[in-house]
């Protein structure tokens, strides 16, 4: 399955869920543009399809197997698309706080 039957499969499948429903829509009629689907439409998608109640549904209705097929092509262009956030230090660091950056030694 790639991700347009994707998400033809979670706009069919989400007719109780006007959100969800609209979020599939408009990710569905872009890939049949052929245009691009930005990663933060295809989260909100989940999320929201989360949120719901949809994807435990989709697992208990489909079995794991096929809600991999489902599911698994739109968190695939998701990690494919979306930034990865730097776990490491925040803050700037001061070279001169750091004694092995620091341009002169400390005093003793």
């Amino acid at each position: 399955m790639d991700i347009k039957d994707a998400t033809l499969m979670m706009m069919s499948e989400s007719a109780d869920h006007p959100a969800v429903a609209s979020l599939a829509g408009s990710a569905y009629e872009r890939l049949v543009n052929e245009e691009p689907v930005d990663y933060r439409l295809l989260n909100d998608l989940i999320g929201e399809a989360s949120g719901k109640g949809l994807m435990r549904a989709l697992n208990a209705k489909y079995g794991p197997a096929a809600f991999g097929a489902i599911t698994e092509p739109i968190l695939a262009e998701i990690g494919r698309q979306a930034p990865i956030r730097s776990r490491g230090y925040s803050r700037p660091v001061d070279p001169e706080a750091d004694p092995l950056r620091a341009s002169t030694w400390p005093p003793r």
